[in-house]
C-alpha cells in the first residue's frame, strides 16, 4: 500500500510558477512510476506527465512540454512537478498517481492516487 499526498497548489497569475509535491509513504516508493494528472469540472481526468521509477525518463503531454518539469528523489519519497509560464487553461485539480509498472497516460493503469491539489491561474 502506498499513500500519496499532493501539496503546493494555489492561486497564481498567468506567467507565474508553482511547484507541486507528491509525498509518498508506505511500501517502497522507489519501485513505482508516477504520473501527474489534472481535472477540471465536467471533464475527464487527463494525463499531464510522468516519471519512471528512477527518474531517468520523463514524459509530458504537448501542452505542457517545455513549461513543466517532473523530478523525483526516492530517498525523500517525493516527486515534484515544477510548473512555469502558467496559463489560465492550466487551472485544474492536480493529482499524482503511482503504479508498479511504467508510466502510462491511462488513469486505469494506476494503483494509488493522492487527494489532489487545486491550481488556479488568473489572467
Amino acid at each position: 500500500q502506498v499513500q500519496l499526498v499532493e501539496s503546493g497548489g494555489g492561486l497564481v497569475q498567468a506567467g507565474g510558477s508553482l511547484r507541486l509535491s507528491c509525498a509518498a509513504s508506505g511500501r517502497s516508493f522507489s519501485i513505482y512510476a508516477v504520473g501527474w494528472f489534472r481535472q477540471t469540472p465536467g471533464k475527464e481526468r487527463e494525463f499531464v506527465g510522468g516519471t519512471s521509477w528512477n527518474g531517468a525518463t520523463t514524459y509530458y503531454v504537448d501542452s505542457v512540454r517545455g513549461r513543466f518539469t517532473i523530478s523525483r528523489d526516492n530517498a525523500k519519497n517525493t516527486v515534484w512537478m515544477q510548473m512555469n509560464s502558467l496559463k489560465p487553461e492550466d487551472t485544474a485539480v492536480y493529482y499524482c498517481a503511482a503504479n508498479g509498472r511504467m508510466v502510462s497516460s491511462e488513469r486505469t493503469d494506476y494503483d494509488y492516487w493522492g487527494q489532489g491539489t487545486q491550481v488556479t491561474v488568473s489572467l
